[in-house]
């Protein structure tokens, strides 16, 4: 469905399959580079959408970092980071089945965001700006689901490495009884507008 601009290769840092199936199905090549350790911690009075934009960036930059100067030249790098936000309070990944439990019973029956941004590093001196920091922002609707159901889902490990202790486009999807905004911003990438920088700056273009 799409190209890279000749000479370009894009690099996603992150290590998520639905963000990889994005990319794979729109037809671009790329190659995956995980950052570890480099994942920042909210700061105080930090709201998830500064927060979520600072942990994309962070990611992008140390992707850059570790890139030799030739392949920095033509690279296109691509991060994301996705956080759940309930009353302005940040919920990360669980870390156990037992939290990953309370998670759930704080979303049963009420709604959340849940944030999604992306930081775009084009190679040195593209045209247009040295890169993209943005976000969107989705909020769903859980519903009011017994504890029993919810011991049941967690116990099933999907939560685990889930922020929010959920994931809506697999086994979690009977959770929310709707979505507000963009499908894929909760997912982990809010593809229009991603789509839309990446062709106004000339980095993709339809395939012919």
């Amino acid at each position: 469905m799409f190209r890279l601009a000749p000479g370009l290769e894009l690099i996603l840092a992150s290590a998520s399959p639905r963000r990889r199936q994005f990319l794979s199905e729109w037809g671009l090549p790329f190659a995956t580079a995980r950052p570890t350790g480099v994942e920042p911690r909210p700061e105080a009075d930090e709201s998830p959408d500064a927060y979520t934009r600072r942990a994309a960036q962070a990611k992008a930059l140390a992707v850059e970092r570790r890139l030799d100067p030739a392949t920095r030249a033509r690279a296109l790098i691509l991060a994301a980071d996705t956080v759940v936000a309930l009353e302005g309070d940040i919920l990360g990944k669980p870390r156990d089945t037992a939290h990953a439990l309370e998670m759930l019973a704080r979303l049963a029956g009420r709604s959340h965001e849940v944030i999604s941004a992306v930081c775009l590093l084009p190679p040195p001196g593209w045209p247009g700006g040295p890169g993209e920091l943005f976000s969107d922002v989705s909020r769903v609707f859980f519903h009011a689901w017994p504890r029993s159901v919810l011991a049941a889902y967690a116990r099933t490990h999907e939560p685990d490495d889930k922020a929010g202790a959920y994931a809506i486009q697999g086994q979690g999807a009977f959770l929310a009884e709707r979505v507000e905004g963009s499908w894929s911003t909760v997912v982990g990438l809010p593809v229009t507008p991603l789509v839309r920088i990446l062709l106004e700056r000339g980095l993709i273009f339809p395939a012919d």
